[in-house]
């Protein structure tokens, strides 16, 4: 089952894996067995063949010897009917019981019913019940297969009763008669009766076979229903193992694709932001401040470079640990976004943060977001502030920008705000966003830093 279960693993949906394992697997039988199981109607016609032709035709040649041997005691007259009814009533029971056992499967209740009253009839016919205890078994066994103990127990013990009473009272020829007075002869009977006399030793040996065949074809039928609820229980706890792997599989690409939705959006929005002001700070400027125009186009090139470093490293990194920025160059953001014009100022961006990377690069995250968009949705504030703080426990960060005097440049997707507030989740901390009563925006995080005793600083630059 072990060797299923990984090849199964490449499969792309539980639907799939299901068809590596079924019943026959785990169930553990064998070849022949997984034959037969695979084949059912295959078994059904051979138990058909086998009554019919073994146990039909060879028992009905054998207890026409017996009855001539029964003849020869005296048990019975030369020249009765015993000799052409006996047989005949044997062959056509066990005709009849091998067709119903054919349909047991289906109708199991019904056959076991109709079997008891055939093999009655028999016993009335010519006092012999031949292959039809044996079918009884078979059918009880199918009745316990498919139906709760209590119905089972109830039906096949009206079953033994009946037939058992018949054999009591009805039968004259059983399994001990068929032993004894087979091949029998003698010259002159020694009897001069009607019919075999009545011993209840005889009977009783008829009886116990009967029951044992229908109390082996009780537990043989509870033992295949208790395999096969345990096959479906095993088979029902793989599928779901199969469905709860697929499900892990697709949250693990669903997460993984917002990992890179998020990181790509950090980029993509940054940069180009930025690139798209200094190109217009740039050819704006271009012939009254030459200067300030070359400086733009070398923090246009610097941004776009770093944009594709970024974006290599967001695509190529198996660990999301790789594929972003390792620092917290806080200076280096505020400055790009002054060069595309914005009128930033920032306090504590030399304040020590936690040598923890996460936390490192999401301040630094959260400040260029901020950033992108003011410079976005709020175009030409007059003010904006960075402020970055720290307490005992935690680090603090504030932007602050004034309402914007030009038109923003669309709605935006509020992927910026959701990436922010998932990286300050997955720190532990919180996060106000949201517009100022005087005009403008202010975003306010929180991030937790249980170990700010041993802290760094973010930038070692003068300010």
């Amino acid at each position: 089952m072990g060797d299923m279960v990984t090849a199964s693993a490449a499969s792309p949906s539980a639907a799939d894996n299901t068809l590596l394992l079924g019943g026959t697997q785990v169930r553990r039988i064998g070849p022949v067995r997984r034959f037969w199981a695979a084949h059912p109607r295959l078994g059904d016609v051979t138990l058909v063949l086998a009554v019919v032709g073994a146990f039909g035709t060879l028992g009905a040649a054998l207890v026409r010897d017996t009855v001539n041997g029964i003849v020869a005691l005296g048990y019975y007259r030369h020249g009765g009917p015993e000799h052409w009814a006996v047989p005949s009533v044997w062959l056509a029971g066990a005709v009849l019981g091998a067709g119903l056992l054919f349909v047991r499967r289906r109708w199991p209740v019904v056959v076991l019913v109709t079997l008891t009253v055939v093999a009655v009839a028999s016993l009335m016919t010519a006092g012999v019940i031949g292959v039809l205890g044996l079918c009884l078994g078979f059918s009880a066994a199918a009745v316990a297969s498919s139906r709760d103990a209590r119905t089972t127990w109830l039906l096949v013990t009206a079953a033994a009763v009946t037939t058992s009473a018949a054999l009591w009272w009805l039968q004259e020829i059983g399994i001990l008669e068929m032993l004894l007075w087979t091949g029998y002869y003698a010259e002159e009977p020694y009897w001069h009766l009607t019919e075999p006399p009545f011993s209840p030793e005889r009977r009783i040996v008829s009886i116990i076979l009967l029951l044992g065949s229908l109390l082996a074809g009780v537990l043989v039928g509870f033992a295949a229903r208790d395999r096969r609820r345990h096959a479906l229980d095993i088979e029902g706890r793989y599928r779901a193992v199969a469905r709860e792997r697929d499900t892990s599989a697709a949250l693990v690409r669903t997460a993984e694709r917002e990992r890179l939705a998020r990181e790509m959006h950090d980029v993509v929005a940054h940069s180009v932001s930025v690139m798209i002001a200094l190109s217009d700070g740039a050819a704006a400027a271009f012939d009254r401040a030459p200067d300030a125009s070359r400086e733009a186009l070398r923090e246009l090139s610097r941004s776009g470079r770093e944009a594709l470093a970024d974006m290599q490293r967001v695509l190529g990194a198996l660990d999301p640990a790789d594929a972003t920025p390792q620092g917290a160059d806080l200076d280096a953001v505020v400055r790009r976004f002054r060069t595309a014009g914005m009128a930033v100022t920032a306090t504590g961006l030399d304040t020590p943060l936690p040598p923890d990377t996460a936390l490192r690069l999401a301040v630094t995250r959260i400040v260029t977001e901020a950033l992108t968009n003011v410079l976005r949705h709020a175009p030409g504030a007059p003010a904006v502030s960075v402020a970055v703080r720290r307490t005992l426990s935690t680090v603090e960060v504030d932007i602050v920008n004034e309402a914007g005097t030009g038109p923003g440049t669309g709605s935006g997707t509020e992927r910026g705000i959701v990436g922010m507030r998932e990286r300050v989740a997955l720190l532990g901390g919180h996060m106000i966003a949201g517009p100022r009563t005087a005009g403008g925006w202010h975003v306010h995080v929180e991030l937790s830093c249980p170990d700010a005793a041993h802290g760094t600083a973010a930038e070692d630059a003068p300010r």
